[in-house]
Formats: structure tokens, C-alpha cells, sequence
């Protein structure tokens, strides 16, 4: 048995925990290689399957309780930081809160499953104030269906390997090589997505300074807020003469969106994510005057340029610019 798969059969349920918990605290180390790998091992008795799901169920836990009160004590800050630490951080922010928003509770036991909402799903259980038995109970039932999944999936494997003498042989030999081969694989895939998604989105940004002057000089725009209500919590304000829209409104709306102006789109979403995604949508519907805001309402804040108050209006409608009131950043 090669040193390295001794080394892990040896050590394998600390391995899986601690694994684990660093891929949940947000260090983006994909853990279903891991997870397929400790599953094959358990068709051969080399790791037995109940310690295996304890160890996965410890590390994703210790993590998740960790996020859930940072996302109950900071809220929305912690949600776009983790999201910068995702791989999937061009759409975890606005794909998990609509999870929540849709399914609350029941969204913790899919998180696993959905590349980015596991991610996130723990601090924005915590934002929203979920009961933290509720969170334990929702949370820790999707881990075990996720690790039960994947590790089920590789001890298939090494069932039909057992009968195949000679390829487990083989397997056995290069399975830490096959390991890698499999961890660089999964990585430079998300990566490759991600830069392309971010190369299309850089051309067409639109700088905070750029959109104010274009307001101060009585410019026809057309400025619409992506945001998730979540993100209206710590700071009810937007851009002034913004209108709100959720992204589905916002696409079932495409035909009132005025094409004789400048289209300006902005959210909370690292690297602008929700912002440029609807920004590439809406021009296949034929809106080609349409630009994300860098870096969204954050920058805009911390640039200091006028905000006005939000009323209490639901997501889907739209807000009527008359109806707000100026403030002051």
C-alpha cells in the first residue's frame, strides 16, 4: 500500500474532519474527492462508514455554528464575506437568500448539494434569526444527507472494484495520484468559470464617480436596486431616484424598461455578480443601454454620495422615485 493511502487509513477520520471543517470555514478545498475517496475505502473495511459520517457531521457542524452566530451578530457583512472566500461568488449572495426566502428552514437541508449556498447558508440562517435548535436540527440533517450521498456514491465503487481484482489493484496503486488528479480537475473547472463570468462583466462596469456626475448633469437614467430585502436590514436607503426589483420581476418586466436612456443596475453582490448577470440578460432581450455599478451600493456609501430613505415596500414592486425621501450619506 503506497505510504501516502496508508497515511490516510491511518488517519483518515481526523483527515475528514478537519477537511471539512476548512472547506465550510470558507477555504475553498473542494471535499467530495475526499468524501468519494473515504466511501470507497469503507467497501473494503479500510474506514468504517459510521465514524466516517460522524467525522463529516463533526467538521461541517463546528463550522456552521461558527458562521451562524457571526451571521447573527454581523449580518449582511459577513454573508459578502464569505461569498468573496466562495468559489461560486458571483451568485451565492442573491441564490441563497432567495433559498431562504422561498423554503426558510428546509433550505439547510439541500445547502450541501447547491455549489455557493453551503457556503453561505449558516450565516444567513443566523441574519434572518433562525432558531439556533431549528438550525441545528435543519443543519445537521442535510450533512449527513450530503456526506451520505457521496460516501454511498464511493463505496458503490469499491464494491464493483472488489469483484475486479486486478483494477483495484491498479486503483489501489494510484489512488492518491487519481485524489489529486480529481481535487486539480474540480478546481480548474470552477476557476475557469469564474474568470470567464468576470472578464464579461469588467468591460461593461460603470465607476460611482462616472453615474454622479451623470445625475448632477440632468442625464436621463434609468437606475434600478437589485437588492435582496435581507440587504436593506443594517441600512434602508438606496441610490437616489432608484427603483427596486427583484431579478425574476425585473426580466418579466424587461418591456416597460425605457430603451432611450442609460440602463444602471447595482446590488450588494461581490464583483457585482446579481448587477452584471441581469445587466447580460437584459440585452439579449434587446436593452443594450445597460451597465453594472462597481462595486455597488457599498462603494457608492463609502464614497459618500447621496443616499435617500427606503419606505416599507415589498421586494417585487417597484418603488416610485417620488416616494422617497433625500438624505444625506
Amino acid at each position: 500500500m503506497p505510504v501516502a493511502l496508508d497515511f490516510f487509513v491511518k488517519y483518515g477520520y481526523a483527515i475528514l474532519f478537519l477537511w471539512v471543517m476548512t472547506e465550510q470555514l470558507g477555504v475553498p478545498v473542494p471535499s467530495i474527492p475526499l468524501l468519494l475517496t473515504a466511501g470507497t475505502m469503507t467497501a473494503t473495511h479500510q474506514l468504517h462508514l459510521p465514524f466516517v459520517l460522524l467525522a463529516i457531521l463533526g467538521g461541517s457542524l463546528v463550522s456552521d455554528v461558527l458562521w451562524y452566530f457571526m451571521g447573527k451578530r454581523y449580518g449582511g457583512a459577513v454573508v459578502r464575506l464569505m461569498c468573496r472566500l466562495s468559489m461560486e461568488k458571483s451568485t451565492c449572495v442573491r441564490r441563497t437568500e432567495d433559498y431562504f426566502t422561498k423554503h426558510g428552514s428546509g433550505t439547510l437541508l439541500i445547502a450541501k448539494f447547491v455549489p455557493g449556498l453551503g457556503t453561505v447558508a449558516a450565516p444567513i440562517a443566523g441574519q434572518t434569526g433562525m432558531d439556533f435548535r431549528t438550525f441545528l436540527l435543519y443543519d445537521g440533517a442535510g450533512i449527513l444527507l450530503w456526506a451520505l450521498a457521496f460516501t454511498m456514491s464511493g463505496r458503490f465503487f469499491g464494491d464493483v472494484l472488489k469483484h475486479h481484482p486486478g483494477a483495484f489493484e491498479w486503483v489501489t496503486h494510484f489512488a492518491v495520484f487519481l485524489f489529486v488528479l480529481l481535487v486539480i480537475a474540480f478546481l480548474l473547472y470552477r476557476i475557469v468559470k469564474q474568470r470567464a463570468f468576470l472578464r464579461e462583466i469588467k468591460m461593461a462596469r460603470l465607476e460611482p464617480a462616472e453615474l454622479k456626475v451623470m445625475m448632477e448633469s440632468g442625464r436621463k437614467l434609468y437606475i434600478i436596486d437589485l437588492r435582496h430585502p435581507l440587504d436593506y436590514l443594517p441600512d434602508p436607503r438606496t441610490i437616489p431616484g432608484a427603483v427596486l426589483y427583484s431579478p425574476d420581476r425585473l426580466m418579466e418586466s424587461s418591456g416597460e424598461i425605457p430603451r432611450d436612456r442609460d440602463v444602471v443596475l447595482f446590488c450588494t453582490c461581490p464583483s457585482e455578480a446579481t448587477a452584471a448577470k441581469m445587466a447580460l440578460a437584459l440585452r439579449k432581450h434587446g436593452i443594450y443601454r445597460v451597465r453594472p455599478l462597481r462595486g455597488g451600493f457599498d462603494e457608492w456609501k463609502k464614497l459618500g454620495f447621496p443616499l435617500v430613505d427606503i419606505l416599507n415596500q415589498p421586494e417585487e414592486d417597484v418603488v416610485n422615485p417620488t416616494n422617497v425621501r433625500p438624505q444625506e450619506a
